[in-house]
């Protein structure tokens, strides 16, 4: 079987699932943590791979950038492949002092203004949220081998290049620890499927301080966020 944007075979997806937005990261992050991982699609050179963890099998596919590119493949993922944990890994935004650069912000809600699932709610703003035993499970494991990590609701947006400065400082104002493109979405579609859902960010650039991560450390900061994921998953 294969979808519109997936090539893979039935059983060549795993029920779990990490989701990195960029294909170029979950290619990295199978060979790095994965046993014998095996390209499972390159449609649009969107990388999905499956190998195993710890005995467990795990998929590493590539979602895009955007709310939009998410829902497509975690539409998929789930209808097609019957995928039942899906975990984002990706990066964020800080927007509180207290928040570092390399830090790991577990998404406990996502707010967002504008999301593929707007539509269906109309006139309600439901709030899609992480599933609880992954969240804590996740929580456990940061402190556990001592990443610094963040609970706490943050942002979902499609705009990268915001120019709503209100809107921003609103945000910080309520909370919000940071922001990103994709894990609203994601947990919207996880509630209407039933399924486990958690986005787990590494901070790679600060709102306020306007730090952010050199290119040749990304690779050795994220991999404590798929450290935690991998454990997390399998708790």
């Amino acid at each position: 079987m294969m979808t519109v944007h997936i090539g893979a075979k039935v059983g060549d997806i795993a029920e779990t699932v990490l989701l990195p937005g960029d294909p170029y990261r979950a290619r990295w992050a199978a060979q790095t943590f994965l046993e014998n991982p095996v390209l499972v699609n390159e449609v649009r050179g969107m990388l999905g791979y499956t190998g195993t963890y710890k005995g467990n099998r795990v998929t590493i596919h590539g979602t895009g950038m955007g709310m939009p590119s998410l829902s497509i493949y975690v539409n998929e993922l789930i209808r097609d492949y019957d995928a039942k944990t899906l975990i984002r890994i990706g990066s964020a935004g800080a927007l509180q002092t207290h928040i570092k650069v390399r830090d790991v912000v577990l998404a406990q809600a996502a707010t967002t203004n504008g999301s593929p699932s707007r539509s269906i709610f109309k006139e309600l703003n439901f709030a899609p949220c992480a599933d609880f035993g992954l969240l804590a499970a996740a929580h456990t494991v940061a402190l556990k081998i001592g990443v610094p990590v963040h609970v706490g609701g943050i942002y979902s947006s499609d705009t990268f290049y915001d120019e709503r400065k209100d809107l921003s400082e609103q945000m910080q104002r309520h909370g919000t620890l940071c922001v990103e493109m994709e894990a609203a979405e994601l947990y919207h579609l996880a509630a209407r499927y039933g399924r486990r859902a958690l986005a787990i960010l590494t901070i790679s650039d600060h709102i306020l301080t306007h730090e952010a991560l050199p290119a040749d450390q990304r690779e050795t900061s994220f991999s404590d966020m798929v450290k935690v994921a991998l454990e997390a998953a399998f708790a």
